[in-house]
């Protein structure tokens, strides 16, 4: 491998574990969401050059922040000839020109921006796109898929949003301990998008994004650090117990593992056990929610070594009450998955039939995917042959496209 190939095989491994970070920084020294994102682009570049000359800094990320920042300061003095509300803004970041303290590279500007991104002078319906695509790096097709809406819709939300922010002047700050409660609820949407996105990708070849779901967890921890509510500490335990089954999850070729059929020595016991405290602690205030029940959920199949000494009908029972209190289709298509495992596979297709009748899931793989085993349990092959085709045409991960594919050929 020549030196420029090295170095950029180095710059490419900084941007895929830095670059969220360095933006949110930026964001934070300059005030603005493109001309932060211009200014990271800018300073990768440059490290190109600059790092196969001079060799690669002690730390790669303070030099990008600073190199980002003096690039955006010239953009803006040259701008500032043309435009008077430009040479303002140069002057204000002239005067905080000099490199970034460790103090200030150790401040967690991630969580920073997404508190800014949740505003409540935000529009419900924009927190979230926007704070996947800023802090997390999502494509705006990504985050589409998983709020089953148009990319269009959601490039719009996205960039009234960080006008609004810039119009208004958002500050760009953790908020007052007061002020946060009214914030918590889009944080926690937030922090659980980016794990489920990590968890299991919604396209892709690998069904595993675990920089995505590792840097959920790190926020969540610093979240409750911050406010110990019990929805942060529920949230934190049902993240850790999912991501303990992480190696179990798939075989050595890529492929999905089904739950009942993952090796559970791989299981990480380390944050089953810290999970599962946590949920005692969710638990034992009244103030718990969805979260905390789903992480309760996580916690019995954790407890138990093997698939069938599963506790079913604990599972159900829990599953009554999020859907008694947090009603979603999803989760009733999660507790009819349950229902089938308790009273038997006729007995969880109906429930899952009755989901569709509404024309609610149409549009979601695994509904179509799980009224097929369903039906194949129960012997009707055309059904099942028939769902599973519908799920195949729904989904968009490779993983998950392979196993479907693998129960249509074994029906062949």
């Amino acid at each position: 491998m020549t030196a420029l190939a090295q170095v950029r095989a180095e710059v490419e491994a900084v941007y895929r574990s830095e670059s969220r970070r360095i933006l949110a920084t930026l964001i934070r020294l300059l005030g603005d969401f493109d001309l932060a994102e211009e200014a990271m682009h800018d300073a990768f570049f440059i490290a190109v050059e600059r790092w196969q000359r001079d060799g690669i800094p002690d730390n790669p990320r303070a030099w990008l922040v600073s190199t980002g920042r003096f690039k955006a300061i010239d953009a803006l003095r040259r701008r500032a000839r043309f435009d008077r509300s430009q040479t303002d803004l140069s002057i204000q970041l002239d005067g905080h020109a000099q490199d970034p303290s460790e103090e200030e590279l150790l401040a967690d500007d991630r969580l920073r921006l997404i508190f800014t991104c949740c505003h409540p002078a935000l529009s419900a319906d924009a927190q979230v796109p926007l704070t996947l695509r800023e802090v997390c790096d999502l494509t705006t097709e990504q985050i589409a898929r998983a709020f089953l809406q148009s990319p269009a819709t959601i490039a719009q939300r996205i960039v009234r949003a960080k006008a609004k922010i810039r119009d208004a002047g958002i500050p760009y700050q953790v908020p007052e301990l007061s002020e946060l409660p009214e914030r918590l609820e889009s944080v926690l949407r937030v922090i659980y998008l980016v794990f489920n996105e990590g968890y299991s990708a919604s396209s892709g070849e690998a069904l595993l994004q675990q920089e995505l779901s590792d840097e959920a967890i790190r926020l969540a921890r610093l979240l409750v650090q911050l406010l110990p509510d019990p929805e942060a500490v529920g949230l934190l335990a049902l993240m850790l117990l999912q991501a303990s089954r992480q190696r179990a999850r798939t075989d050595g070729q890529g492929n999905l593992v089904l739950l009942e059929q993952q090796d559970r020595s791989l299981w990480d016991r380390q944050r089953i056990a810290e999970g599962c405290e946590l949920v005692r602690q969710a638990l034992q205030s009244r103030a718990f929610g969805a979260y905390t029940v789903q992480a309760a959920i996580a916690a019995v199949h954790a407890e138990a070594a093997t698939a069938e000494e599963t506790d079913w009908v604990e599972i159900v029972g829990l599953y009554d009450v999020l859907q008694r209190h947090w009603p979603s289709a999803v989760v009733e298509l999660n507790r009819a998955v349950a229902l089938a495992k308790r009273d038997g596979p006729e007995v969880g297709l109906q429930a899952v039939e009755g989901i569709l009748a509404r024309g609610e899931l149409l549009d979601y793989h695994l509904a179509h995917a799980t009224r097929g085993e369903l039906h194949y349990q129960l012997g009707h092959i055309e059904e099942a042959r028939a769902a599973w085709q519908q799920a195949l045409a729904l989904t968009r991960q490779e993983p998950e496209r392979r196993h479907i594919e693998r129960r249509l050929r074994a029906i062949e």
